[in-house]
């Protein structure tokens, strides 16, 4: 019987070796990638003071009061909390290292999240996500340059049927006077509403908008639409978004009740979205933050971001991960002079690009060839004490047509070149 105490956390899985090649895959991907758009890598630490996610993503959204893994340092007596999302450590760090002063910054960060969920199929307690900041940017230029690059991301990694949702918040002031008449409205049809709706009514109405529960449904389809309480300036940011976005080719669809579960959010807001996931069907969502920096404690600058999760892209792979690459080869070796031989070819073989795996713990050379053949090595690379005096190794085809031969290593080494991957 399995002992409970050493299993993982539930909702926080292990990620086994069949499995790694494709997380290695998309996260190169997916660098290689952002760096192409100029984004420059950085790590904040995986603890921050809990007062940053409060005051940034706001005391009454799910995060905060229900999700967030939070304790008390017994040494400092602080309220430290493990990060639920990445953009307020960002901030926080361009902040404390006065990263704007020298102008604005494109930045991406990859990394561990941690949520206190319900586990179930999209969404774990530690997940991964992929984030991407852009600070000191006002127009809707670089809120379109997002949406584009992901566009590109899903292509490059052979995902389908993503769809894109964009909406706008407004700014500050015409948000405020459409939460006035989104509360009258309803606080009008509270009898619909259940207890815990009811209170967010109170609290902060919009996020009732982003409900999924069904009850809820035609009481949120009834409700005003924000987009009719927007001001000039922020309907022509959403219209210029709008207009790059079709010059793009990208196809889009607004959805007036999408207003994300953050409230640090203004103006743009979107959602990629994938009916392949299930009730968890987000794959990537962000937008324009425009007053964090200020509320953090920075000089008031225009921002904007998103974020996407990592098991989520892998659940959406089909035909373009390419498989696990194997070994180039499997040194077997047997002899005194063997053994010391085999190292210096193991050597040889890495320092020309070659991925190898030197056998360890001893064995006969059928033994060996077994544990080379069982490998999934290209080939074996063979070496008993006449290939050692003579300086040369026997070359055998595991995987590939042809025969056994014995020359060099530098001969070798050019060989298995031709069929490195």
């Amino acid at each position: 019987m399995k002992d409970k105490n050493f299993q993982a956390v539930r909702g926080m899985g292990d990620v086994l070796p069949d499995q790694t090649h494709l997380w290695e895959y998309v996260e190169d991907t997916v660098r290689t990638w952002l760096q192409s758009y100029g984004y420059l890598g950085i790590r904040t630490p995986i603890l921050e003071k809990t007062d940053l996610f409060v005051r940034s993503i706001g005391e009454t959204t799910d995060i905060v009061e229900k999700e967030m893994y939070t304790f008390v340092d017994q040494l400092s007596g602080e309220s430290l909390t493990l990060r639920p999302e990445g953009t307020a450590s960002c901030v926080r760090a361009v902040l404390q290292h006065h990263l704007l002063y020298s102008g604005p910054k494109r930045l991406y960060y990859a990394g561990p999240m941690f949520r206190h969920e319900r586990p179930q199929q999209g969404r774990f307690r530690q997940f991964h996500q992929v984030g991407v900041e852009a600070l000191g940017y006002p127009g809707p230029d670089i809120d379109a340059e997002h949406i584009i690059m992901c566009e590109q991301l899903w292509n490059k990694l052979g995902l389908r049927d993503i769809k894109l949702k964009i909406n706008t918040l407004g700014s500050t002031e015409c948000r405020m006077r459409y939460r006035e008449r989104l509360k009258k409205y309803l606080t009008a049809h509270e009898k619909k509403l259940g207890d815990a709706v009811r209170t967010r009514v109170e609290q902060n109405p919009l996020r009732v908008l982003d409900s999924k529960d069904p009850a809820l449904q035609p009481v949120i389809a009834g409700a005003p639409r924000l987009l009719d309480d927007l001001d000039a300036d922020s309907r022509t940011h959403f219209e210029r978004l709008q207009a790059i976005l079709r010059d793009a080719g990208i196809d889009f669809e607004i959805s007036p009740r999408l207003v994300r579960g953050l409230d640090y959010y203004n103006l743009t807001v979107f959602e990629w979205v994938s009916d392949m996931l299930g009730a968890q069907g987000t794959v990537c969502a962000g937008g324009r933050y425009d007053g964090l920096v200020a509320q953090l404690g920075g000089k008031p600058a225009p921002a904007c971001g998103y974020a996407m999760g990592i098991e989520r892209l892998l659940a959406l792979l089909h035909d373009g991960a390419p498989p696990a690459r194997p070994a180039d080869a499997y040194l077997v070796h047997q002899g005194e002079l063997a053994d010391k031989f085999a190292l210096q070819v193991a050597k040889q073989l890495r320092d020309g690009g070659l991925r190898v795996i030197w056998h360890c713990g001893g064995g006969s050379f059928k033994s060996q060839m077994k544990r080379a053949d069982s490998s999934e090595a290209r080939f074996a690379v063979i070496i008993g004490d006449d290939e050692a005096l003579a300086q040369q190794a026997s070359l055998k085809p595991l995987r590939e047509a042809g025969e056994q031969i014995r020359t060099g290593v530098r001969e070798i080494v050019e060989t298995l070149r031709k069929y490195h991957v």
